[in-house]
């Protein structure tokens, strides 16, 4: 399946997604190896007026779960994908519309994982994500090992 292909189809899974849904999400891109997932202040505000830190962290998993899905759709591979593990760091407020980024971490190899997923029927990768300030650094980063489970 081509990027674009499944960038569709990972829109739609999102909408259909009860609390992804309500949180407004939209995936906005993929390039380089990137996901990027938007999400509105409006609707994932706490009480100070900034971003709600489990919006944030949502936000942030749905990016991970989206890039390694994203990632196997486009290799033609039907899997289950679930995170297993996540450290998440909350660095500084955020008063602006949430933006995630996701991919591989270092040293990851998306081959390797691919590999591994069809011939044992299971595979885990680490993603690295974050959500940026408006005029840069983060706001708030996760490194979360997510699995994939081939669908038979």
């Amino acid at each position: 399946m081509n990027a674009e292909a499944a960038l569709d189809h990972l829109r739609a899974h999102c909408r259909e997604m009860p609390p992804v849904a309500a949180m407004q999400v939209e995936v906005d891109g993929y390039a380089d190896g990137i996901l990027r997932l938007t999400a509105p202040l409006a609707a994932n505000v706490n009480d100070k007026g900034t971003a709600f830190g489990g919006s944030l962290t949502s936000l942030m998993t749905v990016a991970g779960w989206g890039r390694v899905t994203l990632g196997l759709e486009m290799a033609g591979e039907t899997a289950e994908v679930y995170v297993a593990d996540s450290s998440i760091r909350y660095l500084a407020p955020l008063r602006a519309d949430l933006c995630a980024e996701a991919a591989f971490a270092p040293g990851e190899s998306f081959e390797t994982f691919l590999s591994t997923l069809r011939q044992r029927g299971r595979a885990r990768i680490q993603v690295e994500a974050v959500v940026r300030l408006p005029e840069g650094g983060a706001a708030t980063t996760l490194s979360g090992r997510f699995v994939a489970i081939a669908k038979r």
